[in-house]
Parts: structure tokens; C-alpha cells; sequence
């Protein structure tokens, strides 16, 4: 009896976690909804989300529904994707260090979110799908560069791949450097400012493209969990155990390029994100990533909501780029665990 009372319990403990971040999820959504330059009550806010068509001129209305919705659902699949890329590039190199923008992998998708732009393809009219397909594919580039740089011997110590991802991304940003000074004034302007994280609100067809490539992006890491466990063992271990482990590799691999490039074309720049929340998620749930993945998702998706928050705030009635507030937040904790990783290998 006592066995069978323990399970739920133990259930239960399981499952507070998660429910404790979807309440922060949602609590970051009801602030995006509430604060901005015209302050909105929550009374008011619930009213405008469940209103009739009738209702559909109301200033209120048009403000949630039209502006900060949008918005909000924008940063959350944002940070949502972010997060969940960082996750898989540390779970592929057993490298808590390993995020898209320590890697390079967000420069080689601003550089393809760049080419677009030259090419016509981006833009209020250009498809979402095409700019993605092109962020992706500087993204992917970028990474293979990373890791082919970095591999010794099979393995990746932790001070070539950071020299590897800093040489990388110096590469691709000074590539995107040379491309925008062939551009006229207008377009360099917005190009700098979504160079450095910009989360404007997007058009449905962008949502729609965002959303399609996160949900691969889950189901791919929800999939590759568990083996993706096997495989902080050492890939030695992983194979003697059954684990197919370049196909792993490759899928987490391409799944965390794809949802990095999808982010990058949606929101600009972001960095950091994918070095914060998978590390916040481990403090709280520990290392199986069965648990971590849906974990960092909605803490990606609450930080980023924050974030966006405090960008459209702290300097009202200007706005702070949002990859601003995120390296500001991000680079202390980079530093910090930089220097508590070499600390552990100087005792080695």
C-alpha cells in the first residue's frame, strides 16, 4: 500500500515544476498584455481577449488583440526556440558553455537573413518560409564550421570550441558587416537594428512559420531525449549501450540549427537565451532532458516575454533593442561559468 501511495507522490513532484513554469508562462503573458506606453487592468485585458466581434473597435481591444498579443506570442516562440537550441548544442557537446551565440550560430543565420535581404526575399511582403530556409542554412554552415574546427580526436575540449564559435561568428558578422555597407541608407537602418534583437510584432504567415518549425523542433528533442541522456556517459559508453550515436548527433544537430535560423529570421540577434534557460532549467530539475525539454521551453518562452517587457520599459517612452537586455543578462552568467568550468579542470 505503501508502494502504491508513493507513486502519485512521487508523480506529483514531478509534475509541480512544470506547473509552477507554466504559471510563469502565463504570469509573463498577462504583464506583456497589461504593461506598455497606455497601462491596461487585468479586468480589462481578459475582457479584450474574450470579446465578440462587436467589440472589435475598441481602442482596448485593438491594442491587446492587434499589438501586444502578437507580440508576446512572438517572444514566447522565440525564446521558446532559443532555449530549446542551446539545450541541444550542450547536449551534443557535453558542453554547458555551448549556446548559439557563443557558438557563432546566430551570426551564420543573420548572414543568411542578410543574403535574403540583398536578394529581395525578406521583407513586409517577402515569405517567412524563404527567409527561414535561409537563416537555416547559414545557421547549419556556421555550426558544421564550429565543430570542424573544434574536434580533436573525436572530442571537443572547451577551449578550442569557444575559439572555434568566437572565430565563427567574427567570420559570418564581419560577412554581414561588408554586406550591409552596399546598402542604402533605409534598409541599413532597420537592418542594424533587427541585427540586434528586435521583436516587433510579426505578420501571421511569420507566426504560423515560427510555430510549424518549434513543434519540429520539440518533437525531434522529445524523441532523441532519452538517448540524448545516454550520451552525457561518453559516446563510448552510448554506443555500448545501443545508442546510434552520429545519427543522434545529427538530428539534435540539424533540429538546433533549424529552430536557431527560425528564430534569428523572425526576431533578429537574440543572444544568450540559449545559455540562461537551459541552466536556470538544469538548477531546478537536474540533468535528464526527458524533463528538461519541455522544461526550457516555457522558460524560454516566460524569459523572453520578460525580457521584451523590460526593453519597452526601463527607457519608456524608447525602446531598448531586446537582445540588448539579454546579453546584459547572459554575459555575466557566461563568465561566471566559464570560470567555474576551469576551476573544475585545473583540480583535474
Amino acid at each position: 500500500m505503501m508502494a502504491r501511495a508513493s507513486f502519485p507522490e512521487a508523480t506529483g513532484r514531478r509534475a509541480l515544476p512544470i506547473l509552477c513554469l507554466v504559471g510563469a508562462l502565463l504570469i509573463g503573458l498577462l504583464l506583456s498584455l497589461m504593461v506598455g506606453s497606455v497601462p491596461i487592468a487585468p479586468r480589462e485585458v481578459m475582457r479584450a481577449l474574450f470579446a465578440g466581434g462587436a467589440d472589435a473597435q475598441d481602442p482596448i481591444v485593438a491594442v491587446v488583440r492587434q499589438i501586444r498579443l502578437p507580440r508576446a506570442i512572438l517572444a514566447g516562440m522565440v525564446g521558446a526556440a532559443l532555449a530549446l537550441a542551446g539545450l541541444g548544442f550542450q547536449a551534443i557537446s557535453r558542453n554547458p558553455l555551448a549556446d548559439p551565440t557563443v557558438l557563432g550560430v546566430s551570426s551564420g543565420a543573420s548572414f543568411g537573413v542578410t543574403i535574403a535581404t540583398v536578394l529581395g526575399l525578406a521583407g513586409p511582403f517577402g515569405n517567412p518560409a524563404v527567409v527561414t530556409l535561409f537563416a537555416f542554412a547559414g545557421a547549419l554552415l556556421a555550426a558544421v564550421s564550429v565543430y570542424a574546427i573544434a574536434q580533436v580526436d573525436g572530442r571537443l575540449p572547451i577551449t578550442t570550441l569557444l575559439l572555434s564559435g568566437v572565430i565563427t561568428g567574427l567570420f559570418f558578422t564581419s560577412c554581414v558587416m561588408l554586406i550591409t555597407a552596399f546598402l542604402a541608407a533605409a534598409e541599413l537602418q532597420g537592418v542594424v537594428f533587427w541585427l540586434m534583437g528586435n521583436l516587433m510584432p510579426a505578420g501571421g504567415r511569420t507566426l504560423a512559420v515560427l510555430a510549424l518549425v518549434l513543434a519540429i523542433g520539440v518533437i525531434v528533442f522529445a524523441r532523441q531525449a532519452a538517448r540524448l541522456n545516454l550520451l552525457a556517459l561518453g559516446e563510448e559508453q552510448a554506443l555500448q549501450l545501443g545508442v546510434e550515436v552520429e545519427r543522434v548527433k545529427r538530428s539534435a544537430f540539424v533540429a538546433a540549427a533549424l529552430v536557431t535560423g527560425a528564430a534569428i529570421s523572425t526576431a533578429g540577434s537574440i543572444g544568450f537565451v540559449g545559455l540562461i534557460v537551459p541552466h536556470a532549467a538544469r538548477l531546478l530539475l537536474g540533468p535528464d532532458n526527458r524533463r528538461l525539454v519541455p522544461a526550457v521551453g516555457l522558460l524560454g518562452a516566460a524569459f523572453l516575454m520578460l525580457a521584451d517587457l523590460a526593453a519597452r520599459t526601463v527607457m519608456a517612452p524608447a525602446e531598448l533593442p531586446v537582445g540588448v537586455i539579454t546579453s546584459f543578462c547572459g554575459a555575466p552568467l557566461f563568465v561566471c561559468l566559464l570560470r567555474s568550468r576551469r576551476g573544475v579542470e585545473a583540480s583535474l
